[in-house]
């Protein structure tokens, strides 16, 4: 328990400060999501000239803005879950139970954080068909955006979630050992409603 405890806040701090920035991050994305969607309504039915690439560029904004935000809500326990067995058991039983149902989770994690960054390698290959930075004006070449970066959201996205879920792990195990632990909340949870 001497070694479990360092960890685990060392890492909870570090998971705490990476999430604040998702979050944030997340929060830019959605709001350009919002103007670019709009911008495309606009010249699509009061201009009657779509454009090409705003489709493209939301689900870009998107992809990044559920990957970082998705890591946010696994620590707060926020995705669909069915939790009627963990909670009728109590103690030891219930904790062994979560500690195994996180060891399955980090297996599924691990897999989806090797798919991603093979992904994000084989993405180079390839050009988004809209996403393009017009420097012709300047005299230089457009360049076209590569479909690596709308794949990077989904590894970083997994990346995080393992991080998240190591965290899980380190404080089901302090749990298990010593269930009258007092471990803080995580200092940004959001909640709405009671439990």
């Amino acid at each position: 328990m001497s070694l479990l405890w360092p960890a685990y806040s060392l890492l909870s701090q570090f998971n705490t400060l990476l999430l604040r920035l998702g979050r944030f991050v997340s929060w830019i994305a959605l709001a350009l999501m919002v103007v670019v969607i709009l911008l495309q309504v606009t010249f699509r039915y009061v201009f009657n000239a779509p454009l090409p690439w705003p489709e493209e560029a939301a689900r870009f904004l998107m992809l990044w803005m559920t990957g970082l935000s998705a890591p946010s809500a696994f620590r707060w326990g926020g995705f669909v879950a069915i939790d009627m067995v963990p909670r009728a058991l109590k103690g030891r039983s219930g904790e062994v139970l979560n500690l195994f149902l996180l060891l399955i989770c980090m297996t599924v994690i691990s897999v989806a954080v090797q798919l991603g960054w093979t992904n994000v390698g084989s993405g180079w290959l390839f050009n988004s068909s809209s996403l393009k930075i017009p420097l012709d004006w300047v005299g230089g070449e457009t360049i076209r955006i590569k479909l690596a970066w709308m794949y990077m959201s989904l590894a970083v996205c997994f990346s995080l979630l393992a991080l998240i879920n190591v965290e899980l792990i380190l404080k089901s195990v302090m749990l298990l050992i010593d269930p009258k632990k007092d471990i803080p909340d995580d200092p940004d949870l959001i909640t709405a409603g009671g439990d």
